[in-house]
């Protein structure tokens, strides 16, 4: 046997075969994507600022990383919000964060810590798993128990509204007060 007629035979059964295969793949949809979300791009070891309608910073984030999702909202880890106040401002940690699109919300899930300034008159902290800051109107919010300290005073609750300017809070329900004097010298 000629060694053109072997080599055309088998072109000629590779052909058959390729077309066969397109043939029975034609009706096929396109292999799904995969599942969960893809983020538009990942910042690391950053800091951002966000803005008022007024221009004015509303908050500064810092993270060591950040990642946008398709629909414009961002995830971060660990992050810490510094959210402007007089003297100084209010620091706001956690495990994870989350910043809606709009920038409008933001939420801290894990170890929440909230932090006044210490040169503050009356230096605050308070401890949560979730918490919601609303930057526009300065209000850090949940409905998870949390504890509230202040120079001579402990409190413990279920849920806290606070206003982060004026460095009012309200605990909404299940409240304990403790005070603890200052020892004198």
């Amino acid at each position: 046997m000629n060694w053109r007629l072997l080599l055309g035979l088998v072109l000629l059964a590779a052909a058959a075969a390729t077309g066969w295969s397109a043939w029975q793949m034609r009706g096929r949809e396109a292999p799904a994507a995969a599942s969960g979300e893809r983020s538009d791009y990942v910042l690391r070891d950053f800091e951002l600022v966000i803005l008022g309608k007024d221009g004015l910073e509303s908050v500064r984030v810092q993270s060591p990383e950040l990642q946008r999702r398709e629909d414009e909202s961002m995830d971060l880890e660990q992050p810490l919000f510094l959210a402007p106040a007089e003297p100084g401002p209010w620091r706001l940690s956690a495990e994870r964060g989350w910043i809606s699109a709009d920038g409008e919300l933001l939420r801290l899930e894990g170890n929440v810590a909230g932090d006044s300034d210490p040169a503050s008159p009356a230096p605050s902290s308070f401890r949560t798993d979730v918490l919601e800051f609303l930057p526009a109107q300065d209000l850090a919010r949940t409905d998870r128990p949390v504890r509230v300290t202040r120079p001579g005073l402990l409190q413990t609750g279920n849920g806290m509204e606070a206003n982060l300017k004026t460095r009012q809070y309200r605990l909404l329900s299940q409240v304990r007060t403790r005070y603890e004097p200052s020892a004198r010298p």
